[in-house]
């Protein structure tokens, strides 16, 4: 089943067609971005598999031009897969939040639409741009089925003391107010492949992946279900990222508001815009100048790559002991799986019970690898996530159901 999956951003659309044979059988066709959507001037960049790609700058008005221009690409007659359109059989999308209205991913039609547009306050930067992805293959491919899978879907299984703030109860009655979580989707893959790798049974084992990039969030699994995991109500709760604060004292928030006269909208921004490494360093939110700055002494980003690790390993640390051990540790997205000295400072933290990782393993890793020591009594392992697979995994089997 020949199936594009697709993940808009508020100004991109991140995109990867795939040949489904299986669950496990697959060829990646192609992939590519849409970037700078609604500015004067947008790029698109399209890989072939095997065969050489382009980079293009055009203007990229609004998400349904950008839809078209990934079609266009796919069937470019120099750089394109497709004979037509029409090769295309199913389309999946990524959502970042189905609050609980979704345990798993669900055939588009308007119910599925109207939930989606419900939940566009708990992640506004997100799901009013995965809606208008939705609406952009419906205008271009309207024949074509669509299936969304939600990040928010693999952390259903948190037992209610997990995800209920001790805030009065009728807020979560009245308006939904709880913790949800994000990247489930990544956090479910690389578990399930981190245990493989491992040699462990998915369904018997206690495992933690650290999805760490612009947006990071740790999660604990038992036996293949999530328990806990860091990001809450938005993806804004939990530990410091490029742009956002993670988890502050709430009457900071009135506090700076009434200080600097700020609306509602705007703190918002604050908190999810201009905070974290780009807030604290006054410079940047990209974890690799961090690096660069702090090696030529700036004091700054030093405290910033010392407060990642410090909130990484408390996370790490206390879902340790809320599943009362772990078998294996997972690193995963941008920084996780490319910066070796943060996976190395956060295991060092944890060799008070007897975790310890090989240097070289650790450096050299660049695939799914065990980058801990043999005699290491936890488990280490780098996996390169991979989103798109399960969305086009669910796409399929959804679709084939149906068409059964």
């Amino acid at each position: 089943m020949i199936i594009l999956v697709i993940n808009c951003g508020s100004s991109s659309v991140k995109y990867q067609l795939l040949d489904m044979k299986s669950d496990d059988v697959y060829d990646v066709l192609a992939k590519g971005i849409v970037e700078k959507i609604g500015l004067p001037e947008g790029r698109v960049t399209h890989k072939p598999a095997g065969r050489e790609g382009f980079v293009r700058d055009l203007p990229v008005p609004d998400h349904k031009v950008g839809m078209k221009i990934v079609l266009d690409a796919l069937v470019d007659p120099e750089h394109g897969v497709l004979s037509s359109f029409a090769d295309i059989e199913a389309v999946g999308h990524r959502i970042v939040q189905g609050a609980d209205f979704f345990s798993g991913s669900a055939l588009v039609d308007e119910d599925v639409i109207s939930k989606i547009e419900l939940c566009c306050d708990f992640a506004p930067l997100h799901n009013p741009a995965h809606l208008l992805g939705i609406r952009a293959v419906s205008s271009v491919l309207p024949d074509v089925p669509q299936v969304v899978t939600f990040d928010t879907a693999f952390h259903q299984t948190m037992e209610p003391y997990a995800y209920m703030y001790a805030l009065p109860y009728e807020y979560y009655e009245k308006y939904r107010v709880r913790r949800y979580g994000a990247h489930g989707t990544s956090h479910q893959y690389v578990s399930r492949k981190g245990a493989e790798v491992a040699g462990l049974d998915i369904e018997h084992s206690k495992i933690i992946t650290c999805h760490i990039g612009n947006g990071s969030s740790v999660t604990a699994i038992r036996d293949g279900k999530c328990v806990d995991t860091s990001m809450g109500f938005t993806p804004l709760e939990g530990m410091i990222m490029g742009t956002r604060c993670g988890v502050i004292d709430a009457s900071i928030v009135p506090y700076i508001m009434k200080k600097e006269n700020l609306t509602p909208d705007q703190m918002t921004e604050v908190m999810n815009k201009k905070s974290g490494f780009l807030g604290l360093s006054g410079v940047s939110s990209d974890a690799r100048d961090m690096d660069s700055l702090a090696l030529q002494g700036d004091r700054k980003a030093k405290i910033v790559l010392k407060k990642l690790t410090f909130d990484l390993v408390k996370l790490v640390g206390g879902y340790i002991a809320e599943m009362n051990g772990v078998d294996l540790i997972v690193f995963t997205a941008g920084i996780g799986e490319h910066n070796p000295r943060l996976r190395r400072r956060v295991c060092e933290q944890l060799a008070f019970m007897g975790v310890k990782i090989d240097s070289e393993a650790n450096e050299n890793a660049r695939d799914a690898a065990i980058i801990s020591a043999p005699d290491s009594t936890v488990k280490v392992a780098l996996i390169p996530t991979d989103e798109e697979l399960v969305i086009a995994r669910d796409t399929m089997n959804i679709v084939s159901a149906i068409e059964e």
